[in-house]
């Protein structure tokens, strides 16, 4: 059978997720071989451990990045669903772990300790990378995956209001304040990359009636509701696609970029220099529309992130069955 067997939790390593293969430390046993990567074995020998934080999208680029290495030869050691954002990325800084999926803001603002993001998304890359070599990880090529914050409106309102672009929703919120009634997570109202920045970018104030706080989940559906007219979303988020969310351009590019890149520990990328080119295509394609609806088959139709994962792979063709 193609799909992996559930694995013993390695003595001594906690629980980090719930259902079969979302336990730290318990092997990768997918049985999978080359398709179009991974031809060759060219990870034969390796043994490689990935790890990711423990969200949605994380657990399924953590079981992406693990599928291909198996693939391509590598013995998979599956550390995935790390609590925190720290965690992960220490693991592979230390070298408890090989590699991971990261996101180039959280990097450049969380773990660099920058204030201000870089515009432009190429350049925040570059910045990032250029920055982490003396923390012994490097990064590898981005994805076009981009999992930052964005408004977000039902379709009714959408037709109603006419907003496309953050700037017409300052000039809705100008022209009709009433109009422009928006939910938002209590971390998002406060920070100076959240609802302040957005407003003073764009010129927006916007009456503190008008602005509601919630959990991040009731948000999604109050949006779709029309109780707000607009909501707060993570872009990648599977409930934009299944809700048929409107999503509003950063017409400014407000927001920073968090584009999902490979973050390798150096020291494996030295002695596995393949790793690279096992993921090259893999990251080339993931990109938003991509990462809606793997998560959407998670979150919305309860499906494992493990399979979810294969499934796509095999469905690409980047691995087939063993």
């Amino acid at each position: 059978m193609r799909r992996r067997a559930c694995a013993a939790v390695l003595a001594g390593v906690l629980v980090a997720g719930s259902g079969c293969g979302l336990t730290s430390g318990s092997p990768m046993v997918d049985d999978v071989v080359p398709g179009t990567i991974g031809r060759g074995l060219p990870l034969e020998g390796a043994d490689l451990t990935v790890t990711s934080k423990e969200f949605t999208e994380q657990l399924i680029l953590g079981a992406i990045m693990g599928i291909a290495f198996e693939a391509a030869g590598a013995k998979v050691l599956d550390r995935t669903g790390i609590q925190g954002s720290i965690g992960a990325r220490e693991a592979v800084k230390s070298g408890d772990a090989d590699g991971m999926y990261e996101y180039t803001g959280t990097a450049w603002i969380t773990y660099q300790g920058n204030s201000e993001p870089i515009d432009d998304p190429r350049r925040q890359w570059e910045a990032v990378r250029d920055a982490d070599l003396e923390n012994g990880l490097t990064w590898l090529e981005p994805s076009a995956l981009n999992n930052t914050y964005a408004l977000a409106m039902n379709q009714e309102n959408s037709e109603k209001y006419g907003t496309r672009t953050l700037s017409d929703v300052a000039e809705l919120a100008a022209t009709d304040p009433g109009a422009v009634t928006v939910c938002v997570e209590a971390e998002f109202a406060n920070r100076a990359d959240g609802l302040p920045g957005m407003e003073k970018a764009y010129g927006m104030d916007l009456p503190t009636g008008n602005i509601t706080q919630m959990d991040t989940g009731i948000i999604y559906t109050e949006a779709a509701k029309g109780s707000c007219t607009f909501g707060e979303v993570f872009t990648t988020d599977g409930r934009i696609r299944s809700m048929n969310l409107a999503v509003m351009e950063d017409d400014r590019k407000f927001f920073p970029n968090y584009n999902a890149a490979p973050e390798i520990n150096t020291d494996t990328l030295e002695e596995w220099p393949a790793i690279a080119e096992v993921l090259a295509p893999v990251t080339a394609r993931l990109d938003n529309t991509v990462a809606q609806k793997l998560n959407a088959k998670v979150d919305v139709e309860g499906q494992d992130p493990h399979e979810v994962a294969l499934d796509w792979m095999l469905e690409e063709g980047f691995v087939k069955e063993g």
